[in-house]
């Protein structure tokens, strides 16, 4: 049944502070269960808030760590736009997290976003070790951001990609947000995860955050992400959870 708990805090530097304490419990607890931490990264401004204090936290065995993306534009991985290259810049290249446990976009295949998704879901099911004509896997954390629009990964409002049910990675080519062409984790792999956590700061957005945490307006793809047997978050600063009134934020506590 899913959990879902709202965080606000006073800066960004402080959502910061709480992220690092959240993964190192939610890596801990994932390694004692099953022996590695599997967790998929967006773009944007969240690699640096995520990895502002991970990145030191000696605590975490970062050699147990899968990284995967949660969207990625079909770019080389060199390229400014690159959400690999943003994750490596902030964090891969701070914590010895073997390069074979990042799983990330073929270059061979940025012109051909099709190929490009259908191989990504292949890496997917051979780093989990899973069928994919069963259930779609299961991570113990993915990372998302969100747009003003309430897009998520690469699901943006009124296109097909939200309504995906049988891909585990679907392609856009039309992308309203520049690069237009992107592969994306679909709704039924964000929703089997074990823990969600969006994180939004800046204050910008908290029209878009109250649509989706108090109204759940389902014309926003954000808004269909509700993990089945997981857990939900929100990691906002005060600016942006500022017009919640029915889910108010509680109590940061784990």
């Amino acid at each position: 049944m899913q959990q879902t708990k709202v965080y606000s805090f006073p800066s960004t530097d402080q959502v910061a502070r709480a992220l690092d304490k959240f993964l190192a419990q939610a890596s801990a607890e994932a390694i004692k269960q099953h022996g590695r931490f599997t967790v998929a990264f967006s773009g944007g401004s969240l690699p640096a808030t995520v990895a502002k204090y991970l990145k030191d936290n000696k605590s975490i065995d970062f050699s147990k760590w899968f990284v995967f993306f949660s969207d990625e534009r079909c770019v080389p991985h060199a390229d400014p736009e690159s959400n690999f290259k943003l994750v490596k810049d902030e964090l891969l290249s701070h914590v010895p997290i073997p390069d074979s446990q990042v799983v990330k976009i073929s270059e061979a295949l940025v012109n051909d976003s099709k190929q490009a998704a259908e191989d990504y879901d292949l890496q997917i099911s051979k780093a989990l070790g899973c069928d994919a004509v069963n259930q779609p896997p299961v991570f113990d954390c993915i990372l998302l951001g969100i747009g003003p629009d309430g897009h998520t990964c690469s699901l943006f409002p009124g296109h097909p990609q939200v309504k995906e049910k049988s891909k585990w990675v679907t392609f856009i080519d039309d992308s309203p947000k520049p690069p237009a062409s992107r592969i994306t984790l679909t709704i039924p792999v964000l929703n089997r995860a074990r823990n969600v956590a969006f994180v939004v700061t800046g204050g910008s957005k908290c029209d878009t955050v109250k649509l989706i945490v108090d109204g759940r307006d389902m014309s926003l793809p954000a808004a269909h992400v509700a993990p089945s047997e997981g857990s939900l978050y929100w990691f906002l600063d005060d600016a942006t959870a500022k017009h919640l009134t029915v889910n108010k934020p509680a109590e940061f506590k784990l």
